[in-house]
């Protein structure tokens, strides 16, 4: 993630991404707060930075996939057509709600009804990155102290493991993932054709199971695309991409890598937390505002492995985001990964420590294939080297990631 969004390498305003839930009503992670009951159901977010004006994400009150939600919810989406609204995107697996063009007057009309939760508005995101110099990162999480020894040892390659890479996209013809990229999904252009025309999607995936640049040299690479080719891209569109991954992951070992955040945002929240109830463990970017990752979506699920950004002296990068959200800290100073015109690139970020940790997983989950994504992260935390990070940042975890495990 590049210092720009919170591709959890990126510094940017957060998009927000929905993940898919299982089909039983339990499996939603998440609970929402009563609605218009006592009033308008709330609104959310409007006033942020990021929010893209005119623009929403309708949560229902009832969630699940009872036929009484279905019917609810496609009642409050008729009551917005003909209010004058445009309705854009259907979530049922993320959670039970969806995404819709409205002015003021639609906004009222949906905010009104008894049966909607809350309405929030739809965030831009972006991507976070650096130029810079070398790479060390693979050096660093082999070894348990400094000086680097110059050498990457693995044990496992998270063969049988597929990564989805929720970005920009992926290359998919370059060389560090010869042989080994399934069919993904575009998000943005509503394809399968998730190429990158931006780099950094193919950056992260590089580093997470690239040939050359991963930490997982034989796991299958998935793109899943939901930020345009300047490393933009919206709440509705990443919740679309979440939920396609929760719908569609392997039944086999999954990690999803988000290199992408932005300011707090429920919806997106709630999409990744159903996304881990369904069985795929998520590393997410901790942020690139210097801050505390706490306020950021998805830094701030509890659920996801949250990660910072460290340098080559084990110092924390003074971008990174830092905080009680974290779960560990990662390389992601002047990393060198691959990039999407078949060449590589050296930047820094949040999104550029978070593949490592996905990669970390994803070898974890090699060796442990019927691991829970809380099973994974506390793998990982458990195996991190503690007490080397320097300037970790009130409450952070003074963990740094090991894959001596």
């Amino acid at each position: 993630m590049n210092r720009t969004i919170k591709n959890r390498a990126f510094k940017a305003p957060a998009v927000i991404s929905a993940v898919a839930v299982g089909a039983a009503a339990s499996a939603i992670a998440f609970t929402v707060p009563a609605g218009a009951a006592d009033g308008p159901a709330p609104l959310r977010g409007a006033d942020a930075s990021t929010a893209i004006e005119g623009q929403y994400i309708v949560v229902m009150e009832k969630q699940g996939r009872s036929d009484v939600a279905k019917s609810e919810a496609k009642s409050v989406r008729g009551d917005a057509r003909d209010a004058g609204g445009d309705v854009r995107e259907v979530y049922n697996t993320a959670f039970n709600g969806f995404s819709a063009s409205l002015d003021k007057d639609a906004l009222a009309e949906v905010r009104d009804n008894p049966d909607v939760a809350y309405v929030q508005a739809n965030h831009r995101y972006t991507t976070q990155g650096d130029q810079a110099d070398p790479t060390w990162g693979l050096d660093r999480i082999d070894q348990a102290a400094l000086p680097l020894d110059k050498n990457y040892h693995y044990e496992q390659t998270g063969a049988g493991v597929t990564a989805y890479i929720i970005d920009t996209g992926v290359a998919t013809d370059h060389s560090e993932f010869s042989g080994r990229i399934g069919e993904g999904f575009d998000a943005v252009d509503g394809d399968t054709d998730a190429a990158d025309g931006n780099g950094h999607g193919t950056h992260v995936a590089g580093t997470v199971a690239g040939t050359t640049y991963g930490v997982a040299k034989e796991a299958t690479i998935v793109p899943v695309r939901v930020l345009d080719d300047q490393g933009s891209g919206t709440t509705e569109g990443v919740v679309a991409g979440i939920e396609w991954v929760t719908e569609n992951h392997t039944d086999g070992p999954a990690v999803a890598n988000m290199s992408l955040g932005g300011g707090n945002d429920p919806a997106l929240d709630a999409a990744v937390q159903a996304s881990i109830a369904d069985g795929v463990t998520y590393a997410v970017a901790a942020g690139n505002e210097s801050a505390d990752a706490c306020g950021s979506s998805p830094a701030a699920v509890p659920e996801a492995i949250t990660v910072g950004a460290t340098d080559d002296t084990d110092a924390t990068a003074d971008f990174s985001n830092t905080g009680a959200c974290l779960d560990l800290f990662a390389p992601g100073v002047d990393i060198t990964s691959a990039w999407n015109d078949g060449s590589t690139n050296t930047i820094s970020g949040t999104s550029m420590a978070t593949p490592h940790v996905a990669g970390a997983a994803a070898l974890f989950l090699e060796a442990n294939p019927s691991a829970t994504p809380a099973d994974v992260a506390t793998g990982l935390t458990g195996a991190a080297t503690p007490d080397v990070v320097t300037n970790p940042g009130t409450g952070s975890p003074n963990l740094l990631l090991a894959t001596l495990f």
